[in-house]
């Protein structure tokens, strides 16, 4: 039984739109209508994928976030896989599972929605939640902490979102790694009453103050996720636009980041010390190296080896590329591209006397 189920009183969520003849474009209009599973972790701050603001964005259909380019074949091959992982946990499980396929809404927290994956029949006649899940080799980790089976911290929020709405207890992940059934994770966490009060409290606060008020969160992400999410939503640079006016809080902003270039310099200054040394150790390791590739030794217990090797590899340097340019302009202009990117630069200069 889960933490304090003794102590609150049982609903039935109510059914939002049936999904199975809804286009596309139908289904992410009634997504809008409220929080869906996949967007808790975004509000929580804890999402790899997306940032509040992107959620928000997304709510209020300015920046849709499923609609990103970079993202589609994961997404594709999510969805072409999901019936096989389903079958795939209930044969590994024995447990009789189904689909529902509507949206439900939470009968106290209108704004949470969910549209679940599947559902699972449990022995003692309860339904609990399973979520089809598809990743790689190289993302295995996350669903181990500390050598420990976890489901990882964004799909935790989503899982715990779902059986707030759907008054469930229990939530399995199956989740497809490979090409062989061995090669699938499957996990299940049980409802905790005190983090559903606070999910539910930013998903409520994130509704009326940000959605509903129309005032997009502040950033509190890595500087990759800002960034991405700013990329998503402005687009390429404008060389026109006209010059912006930073207000009080982004002037704050300013020199906080000011201070933090002038502290990074000094630490810079002590690295850029330590880093000549360490070059100089270097070469004179290499000097008696010689020709040779392979160098070994023995202190305190330890066995070292050092290792110079060549590393060759084909490019074009600078002179090749502009003759190539000159000599063969078809060939160049077919197989040489060119990126853009924006430079961060901040000029300090003292303001003029009235």
């Amino acid at each position: 039984m889960p933490e304090n189920a003794e102590k609150r009183t049982r609903h039935s969520p109510l059914v939002v739109v049936d999904t199975e003849n809804l286009s596309r474009e139908e289904w992410l209009a009634c997504r809008r209508q409220g929080i869906g599973g996949s967007d808790v972790a975004g509000i929580m701050g804890i999402s790899p994928f997306r940032t509040a603001r992107d959620v928000y964005y997304d709510k209020l259909n300015i920046a849709p976030v499923e609609e990103e380019p970079e993202n589609w074949v994961a997404l594709e091959v999510g969805n072409l896989l999901e019936n096989l992982v389903a079958k795939i946990f209930y044969k590994k499980s024995g447990l009789e599972i189904f689909q529902i396929k509507k949206m439900f809404r939470h009968p106290l927290y209108p704004f949470m929605l969910a549209d679940v994956d599947y559902f699972v029949r449990l022995p003692d006649g309860e339904t609990a939640i399973l979520e089809i899940k598809t990743t790689n080799y190289n993302a295995t980790d996350a669903w181990w902490q500390d050598g420990r089976e976890a489901v990882p911290p964004y799909y935790e929020a989503q899982g715990r979102h779902y059986m707030a709405v759907m008054d469930a207890d229990r939530v399995f992940f199956c989740c497809l790694y490979g090409n062989t059934e061995d090669e699938s994770i499957i996990r299940e966490i049980r409802r905790d009453m005190a983090y559903e009060q606070e999910m539910v409290y930013l998903e409520q606060y994130f509704w009326e103050n940000h959605v509903l008020a129309k005032n997009p969160p502040p950033y509190t992400e890595d500087s990759a996720q800002i960034l991405g999410s700013v990329q998503r939503y402005c687009g390429p640079a404008d060389t026109g636009a006209p010059v912006l006016e930073l207000g009080e809080d982004m002037t704050e902003t300013l020199m906080y980041y000011l201070q933090l270039q002038e502290e990074k310099k000094k630490a810079e200054k002590r690295s850029e010390e330590l880093e000549k040394e360490l070059q100089r150790a270097k070469a004179i390791l290499i000097a008696e190296l010689g020709t040779s590739c392979t160098a070994e030794c023995q202190r305190d217990g330890f066995h070292y080896t050092v290792t110079y090797n060549p590393v060759r590899k084909a490019g074009v340097d600078k002179n090749n590329l502009s003759r190539l340019k000159i000599q063969y302009p078809e060939i160049y202009e077919r197989f040489v591209t060119v990126s853009e990117y924006r430079r961060f630069l901040v000029k300090v200069s003292a303001e003029e006397a009235a």
